[in-house]
């Protein structure tokens, strides 16, 4: 038993040992970080925002500004960025309550929107005594599409005919310098891109070049010291955050500039061959040895200048060389087209309003590039009224209060009461008006909708449409003119009367 348990164990011990063989584990991540020869030379690093900015703002900010001065497209979309956001300006309307069943107190109101609106004016909100209100909102919504930030300066004594001790000042980003690195009111803050910074990444100052460094032909006095440091409380510094780690804005052209530069020189190429195409003109040579046949060229001239319609006299046995030049082919528009929504994109704006081409447009896609247009502006909207408009107008009312230009009641310990304000940005007119106002109608039919807000997406205030409205009835009635229009007869409700019944007897009878 023993011998055959050791036989069968030998056999078993003469085989060869099985060999386990097992596939390396692919590693699950995204294609998008893979490494292959179709990507190969694809720079991407782990930089902060700011470490990104600190390198290209200089010379984004520079290329920006080139390309809204010259190139018409961008021009374009910074001039409908501005006007879609601010139009003609921004309208306040003081929405303060009384303390008793809650309705607008109407004299407190009238006076606050008032003094806003004489405040506003161009000697008064503006320290250099040149742009209104209005003005100052246009500079900045061109300036966040342009430069991608600009810096609001509050200083706080009164200007022109207005007693209240506030006036704006604008300051672009290229006055700000962004290598500063001078001594911090605490050991805790730091200087980031000119700006010096909290331990929580709060602004406490701001260093500012006296005068614009790209000032040159009007050269600073050499006792002046070189910068001003600004607390941050007098600054509002505008810009839209991309990342949560950003402290300076970027242009919102930047991811358009290389393409439209190429666009820029694809454009001029296309047109010099044009015109050299259309240059129709003709030459005339001959191997006479006597001597010139015309009197167009003279002993040792060349012919170097083309014009349109002309024959030219060569001399002897010259010739000219003419490649084939013809205008441009099927291609250009289509292409112009792809460069063009490409730096739509990249701006968020439509294509139509870049290129004010309608062409390939319809009913259904022009609305739906207006609506995502507008939703796009409608967020910086939201942002003007979070960031600038709002706490402008709480350091105003502050101000106007105590320097006894308003006079509101118990402000002091309430002032949040009076602060309650209503921002009226521009509205747009309806792509199909027949279709949209019956909607509208719907919509407050249903009570989806009330009249003020239709009204404001038109950019109206009701508080005047109402009572224009009724002021134009009560005058179209005295001159016994009838518009097809929804009236109510007031007198017929207050006896009880069913306006709907006026076709019927009191014995249901039509009359």
């Amino acid at each position: 038993m023993g011998f055959f348990n050791q036989a069968i164990s030998d056999v078993f011990k003469s085989e060869p040992e099985a060999k386990v063989t097992t596939m390396p584990k692919k590693r699950r991540n995204y294609q998008g970080a893979n490494s292959t020869r179709y990507n190969y030379g694809w720079m991407a690093a782990t930089t902060s925002a700011d470490n990104e900015i600190k390198g290209s703002i200089s010379k984004l900010t520079a290329r920006a500004r080139e390309s809204c001065r010259n190139n018409p497209y961008c021009r374009q979309g910074q001039r409908s960025f501005a006007l879609n956001v601010v139009g003609q300006g921004t309208r306040m309307q003081a929405q303060t309550r009384k303390q008793r069943g809650g309705k607008l107190d109407k004299k407190i109101n009238d006076a606050i929107e008032m003094k806003w609106k004489q405040w506003g004016r161009y000697d008064s909100v503006s320290a250099n005594g040149r742009d209104c209100f209005a003005d100052i909102e246009l500079i900045i919504a061109k300036q966040l599409f342009e430069a991608g930030e600009i810096f609001v300066r509050l200083i706080k004594k009164p200007f022109g005919r207005s007693s209240i001790p506030l006036a704006l000042e604008l300051l672009e980003p290229e006055q700000l310098d962004n290598d500063y690195n001078g001594g911090t009111r605490s050991k805790n803050n730091t200087w980031r891109l000119g700006i010096e910074r909290d331990g929580f990444n709060r602004p406490v100052r701001y260093a500012f070049f006296k005068k614009h460094p790209g000032d040159t032909p009007f050269p600073v006095p050499v006792n002046t010291k070189q910068h001003m440091l600004i607390n941050a409380d007098e600054i509002i510094h505008l810009f839209v955050t991309d990342r949560a780690s950003q402290t300076r804005g970027i242009s919102m052209l930047a991811p358009a500039l290389e393409a439209m530069h190429q666009l820029d020189g694809y454009q001029h190429s296309q047109l010099i061959r044009s015109r050299a195409s259309s240059a129709l003109m003709g030459f005339i040579s001959t191997n006479s040895d006597d001597g010139l046949v015309g009197d167009d060229v003279y002993e040792n001239e060349r012919v170097s200048d083309m014009e349109p319609g002309k024959f030219v006299y060569l001399n002897p046995n010259e010739r000219v060389d003419i490649p084939n030049l013809d205008a441009p082919n099927n291609e250009f528009e289509p292409f112009n087209r792809i460069i063009l929504r490409s730096l739509a994109s990249g701006c968020g704006v439509s294509y139509e309003s870049v290129s004010k081409d309608f062409s390939q447009t319809n009913y259904s896609s022009s609305r739906l590039s207006l609506l995502e247009d507008r939703d796009h502006y409608k967020m910086i909207q939201k942002y003007l009224e979070e960031r600038f408009l709002q706490p402008l107008f709480d350091l105003w009312l502050d101000l106007a209060v105590l320097s006894g230009n308003l006079d509101l009641t118990g402000y002091d310990l309430d002032p949040d009461k009076y602060r309650r304000v209503r921002w009226l940005f521009r509205g747009w007119a309806w792509v199909d008006p027949q279709k949209e106002v019956a909607a509208s109608v719907t919509a407050i039919k249903a009570g989806l909708k009330t009249q003020s807000q239709v009204i404001s997406e038109m950019g109206g205030d009701i508080e005047e449409l109402l009572p224009a409205r009724k002021n134009e009835v009560e005058q179209a009635e005295q001159l016994g003119l009838f518009f097809d229009t929804i009236l109510t007869d007031t007198s017929k409700q207050q006896t009880g009367t069913n306006i709907e019944s006026n076709d019927t007897d009191t014995n249901g009878k039509e009359t």
